[in-house]
């Protein structure tokens, strides 16, 4: 399982006012901690950044890989920050994210191809999110199509199928369709796209008693259908528990009586 570290981000008190006066320290150390957490990816999101983007996650990449060695996962619509956070990322960067929509993909896909990064394809159109599974893979299978076309490689994509809040979409659109739309993506192509989604999202709304064990048992259903990377918050000593015992039993890693010690300690 590939795990992107989500606490990087504009819409944090702490972090968003750090990225306004160029404070590095919070967010190196917001790096450093999630990277010791067990993050493959730091995810760095600064939102539509529309007036200093580029200089913005120029500086944040900059900031981060000189003090933290992984790779960024580069989060924002603004393309022209994107590819400013590439032109100095060191190694293989994630862009977050491309989608359905065309101008979107216009944007982004020639950019993951031209630096060879990987790139996260939100399963969702100019119109909105999509009603049901078959409709998410019919834009899945577009954005693929389109990073074909523009030499990304499938091994590179990780498809979104977009995970809604519990609280408000169960009626509308029931968590079997995400399972549902997991197992299809993997059919897509050979070799097999990857699959990613925004974790926390299954329990935006729900009150703080229960955010836990609605984001752990949904973790563990996602990646019997195929799941192989989430973003989320590594520091969750309970979540990563989870996660790390849910892989022992898919037979993904080796049982040892020790593999949880990282997770218990205080």
């Amino acid at each position: 399982m590939l795990l992107i570290g989500e606490r990087i981000s504009v819409i944090s008190k702490r972090i968003g006012a750090a990225m306004k006066e160029r404070d590095a320290a919070p967010i190196i150390d917001m790096a450093k901690r999630q990277a010791a957490a067990g993050a493959d990816y730091i995810d760095i999101s600064i939102g539509p950044a529309s007036k200093d983007g580029p200089e913005l996650m120029e500086w944040l990449v900059t900031q981060v890989q000189a003090e933290v060695d992984k790779p960024i996962c580069l989060d924002t619509t603004n393309a022209a920050a994107i590819e400013a956070g590439l032109k100095v990322h060191n190694g293989q960067a994630m862009i977050n994210s491309t989608s359905g929509d065309v101008e979107r993909m216009d944007s982004m896909i020639p950019l993951a191809a031209k630096y060879g990064a990987k790139i996260i394809g939100l399963t969702m159109t100019d119109k909105g999110i999509p009603r049901d599974a078959n409709e998410r893979v019919m834009i899945a299978a577009e954005i693929l199509g389109r990073c074909m076309v523009e030499g990304v490689s499938p091994d590179d994509l990780y498809l979104d199928p977009l995970v809604l809040s519990i609280t408000t979409a169960q009626s509308l659109q029931p968590p079997k369709e995400t399972f549902e739309a997991l197992t299809m993506f993997r059919e897509l192509s050979d070799p097999q796209v990857h699959t990613v989604v925004g974790l926390s999202n299954i329990s935006n709304g729900a009150p703080s008693k229960l955010k836990n064990m609605l984001t752990k048992i949904y973790l563990v259903f996602l990646m019997n259908h195929g799941l192989d990377s989430a973003i989320l918050d590594p520091m969750d000593k309970d979540l990563m528990g989870v996660l790390r015992t849910s892989e022992i039993f898919r037979n993904d890693t080796l049982y040892f009586d020790s593999y949880l010690d990282p997770y218990l300690e205080d």
